[in-house]
């Protein structure tokens, strides 16, 4: 399918690894320019030039926390008028709420909820103008089924979902899309680090944590980040216009249920 994005222009946040770099490939792959984000310069400019080897495309890097005000103010000054949004950042670290001061809800909120918002809100208005706009957010699978440990990053994205649920509605009219992406189990570092912890809380080996949470999926196994990278690739794209402020589960059908 000819996704129809062929010269557009991408700003792709936290993408030198994970489910992030999966996003920033696969539109490259449509022939859109890309620029990428992250915090460490080394990953970035790898991540970089295996996108340009693979796919040929533009790639413009920009190193920064796009947690912070200086980080989104350089991505945006790299990509000022990006056609496609892609909104990601790591979650805050897992634990039990009782420990939680102000500021770790702040920085979570910072990181997951107020950071899309703000860079939606530089970008949105000139989409609308274009007449063409897609913002996909990178929230996570514990939206539609919380995960005890993770109340942090619960919460943050919980509150995302609704903000963009309401601003979804208001631009489509635009030719301008918000969804978000609700990813479960796959395999990445953020899936490893987390096992790596439960694997010393428990006293097992972390590839048998890994194996056991691959095993519990209906598909029987963990995600390939390009599987993730082709679904946000496809709700960019011009065909996917019709499909407004939606929360697509790519979980290989652990969350069960017969209406998400």
């Amino acid at each position: 399918m000819d996704t129809g994005i062929d010269g557009r222009r991408a700003l792709v946040c936290a993408a030198s690894k994970g489910l992030g770099r999966a996003c920033a490939m696969a539109l490259a792959r449509e022939g859109v320019a890309v620029t990428i984000t992250a915090r460490g310069a080394a990953a970035l400019e790898q991540t970089a030039a295996e996108i340009r080897t693979a796919t040929g495309a533009s790639v413009t890097t920009v190193v920064g926390d796009i947690t912070t005000e200086a980080g989104r103010a350089a991505a945006l000054a790299a990509c000022p008028d990006p056609d496609i949004l892609v909104n990601n950042a790591g979650g805050p670290p897992p634990g039990d709420f009782r420990a939680w001061e102000r500021e770790d809800w702040l920085r979570a909120l910072d990181a997951n909820m107020l950071t899309p918002i703000f860079l939606i809100r530089a970008v949105v208005d000139g989409m609308a103008a274009r007449r063409f706009g897609r913002i996909v957010n990178i929230t996570s699978a514990a939206v539609l089924s919380p995960i005890p440990t993770l109340g942090l990053s619960n919460g943050a994205r919980a509150g995302l979902t609704g903000f963009v649920a309401g601003l979804a509605r208001q631009v489509a009219r635009h030719n301008v899309t918000l969804n978000n992406l609700l990813p479960g189990p796959f395999a990445t570092d953020r899936l490893r680090s987390n096992a790596a912890a439960e694997a010393a809380r428990s006293g097992r080996d972390v590839e048998a944590v890994i194996a056991a949470r691959a095993a519990a999926v209906p598909a029987g196994r963990n995600g390939d980040p390009a599987e993730f990278g082709a679904a946000c690739a496809f709700l960019c794209s011009a065909q996917a216009g019709f499909i407004v402020g939606q929360n697509l589960l790519l979980d290989g059908g652990s969350f069960n249920a017969s209406f998400a």
